[in-house]
């Protein structure tokens, strides 16, 4: 060996043994072994939860449809109106946004869901932590716009921030325990009967519902591409719920719930919702639809006269895994 070379290895070596000496490498070498052991897991959590999301995506993508024959989600999909609202029990671990993202489910899903107060229970379904409204579709012509087949759900997420896709194509991606639709109801309107022929003032308060929905969902995917709403989500959602879980939830600037508050947002907005108390969308969580607000004070969903929720609808229900 050269001389040099030789001199070159030990200083070499007497440098690398003087910085593991060093406490503060020492220490900072503990804190990536730390952090190491249990990234491990969470990579391979996240890794999983991303070839679920895009087996899922091709399995729809390459979905047979046969002409005049309709599944249940095209079945389900015909009976939803604009303002109708969606209720999703999630899976958290099925989160592929990442992490932040399925701890805000998890944490949202502790304290927020499940304490029964009168809602409607007899629909034994789980708990309901994320929630969409439907939103007239985008075509060219009034018929296009109301097609069912071009309803799209509008809702705060995480992946996307606050965005409106097709109904039928997220139900079939979804992978929620369970699904509700909650069908909203106009003063008058029945809509379970089929021989009803709604009036000419049920028509118009409908169309007016339709494009008060629309403009909302114009106007909120247009601030959220702006602001990068996406990247808040999650953060919203873990503080909104903690502050709930301590009480603190009046004096906090965040939702309690984001998808709960765009919807009641949407639903005031519509001229649907009532708008009495300044912090109602505010503090409102996703299972506050559950109750009738017409028997209930408090933790319900507040609409102005002759409008109403009526009975949930069970839209999709899985194995409870």
């Amino acid at each position: 060996h050269h001389p040099n070379a030789v001199n070159h290895q030990s200083m070499a070596s007497s440098t690398a043994s003087g910085m593991l000496r060093n406490p503060k490498v020492r220490l900072a070498t503990k804190m990536v072994a730390s952090l190491a052991v249990p990234a491990v897991p969470i990579l391979y959590w996240y890794k999983s939860a991303l070839d679920d999301r895009s087996a899922k995506a091709e399995e729809v993508r390459t979905k047979v449809r046969i002409p005049n024959v309709q599944t249940i989600d095209d079945l389900m999909v015909e009976k939803c109106h604009p303002g109708d609202v969606l209720l999703f029990d999630r899976r958290c671990h099925k989160c592929a946004t990442g992490p932040v993202a399925a701890m805000s489910c998890l944490v949202g899903r502790s304290l927020l869901c499940g304490d029964d107060k009168g809602g409607h229970r007899n629909v034994d379904t789980g708990l309901f932590d994320h929630c969409g409204i439907v939103v007239p579709g985008t075509g060219s012509t009034k018929a296009e716009r109301h097609d069912p087949s071009n309803l799209l759900l509008l809702e705060a997420t995480a992946g996307e921030g606050i965005v409106a896709r097709p109904l039928l194509t997220r139900l079939e991606m979804s992978q929620s325990r369970s699904v509700l639709l909650l069908p909203l109801s106009s003063p008058g309107e029945r809509r379970n009967d089929e021989d009803y022929e709604p009036s000419d003032k049920t028509i118009r308060a409908q169309e007016r519902l339709t494009k008060q929905l629309n403009n909302f969902r114009q106007k909120w995917v247009d601030v959220s591409d702006k602001q990068g709403y996406r990247s808040a989500h999650s953060t919203l959602g873990i503080i909104g719920a903690v502050a709930y879980g301590l009480g603190l939830h009046h004096l906090c600037p965040a939702p309690v719930s984001p998808s709960a508050w765009l919807v009641v947002s949407a639903l005031q907005e519509a001229g649907v919702g009532l708008n009495v108390e300044e912090r109602a969308a505010l503090e409102a969580r996703v299972e506050d639809f559950l109750r009738d607000y017409r028997f209930h004070e408090k933790d319900t969903v507040r609409l102005r006269p002759g409008w109403k929720f009526m009975p949930p609808v069970i839209v999709r229900e899985t194995a409870r895994s």
